[in-house]
């Protein structure tokens, strides 16, 4: 297999996780409501620890899932912006396979994904207490951005190796064998 060959097939190992872990984190913001009483559920089971050694993660899952209880009676239609970014998590997956066909000609997704990244971070800071998010939960949140980008990176440094390589052999094409 030649190094173009191993770093294409490189390039898209990371792009198919990178777009699995956006498709699955997509898909868990439909069924909040759910997701929320089988946490608190799981949580407050007899066998746990975590009221005992976690009680301000006891209390924020509580209190969310009481929210998400109230809304989802009394203000349904609330949800629907849960759909809305559900629906953009799977929407951006999406824009990943430019780079997963064509890698070089479609870096810029990859790019996108390193700002979207960073993005996340200054979100968290600020909206995460104008909301009355603990601080520890924007720190969760922020590492989706902290983890989302090392397979960015990882992709993008291959890419640019990939670029060297594609435009080396433009320069340089391959004599073709004479016909016997």
């Amino acid at each position: 297999m030649s190094e173009r060959q191993a770093l294409t097939r490189g390039i898209r190992r990371w792009l198919v996780f990178f777009i699995v872990c956006l498709v699955l984190s997509g898909l868990t913001a439909f069924p909040l409501v759910t997701e929320l009483r089988w946490t608190q559920e799981l949580l407050s089971a007899s066998a746990s620890p975590v009221p005992e050694h976690f009680p301000g993660l006891m209390e924020w899952i509580t209190r969310v899932s009481e929210g998400l209880d109230t809304i989802d009676r009394e203000q349904p239609f609330m949800l629907y912006g849960t759909d809305w970014l559900a629906f953009a998590h799977l929407v951006i997956a999406v824009a990943f396979y430019g780079p997963y066909r064509d890698p070089v000609r479609n870096i810029w997704v990859i790019e996108f994904g390193m700002i979207a990244c960073a993005g996340i971070i200054p979100l968290a800071l600020i909206c995460g207490p104008i909301r009355g998010i603990p601080f520890w939960w924007s720190v969760i949140d922020m590492s989706f951005g902290v983890f989302g980008v090392v397979p960015l990176l990882i992709v993008r440094r291959m890419i640019k190796r990939l670029e060297v390589l594609e435009r080396a052999a433009a320069a340089n094409p391959a004599p073709v064998p004479a016909a016997p």
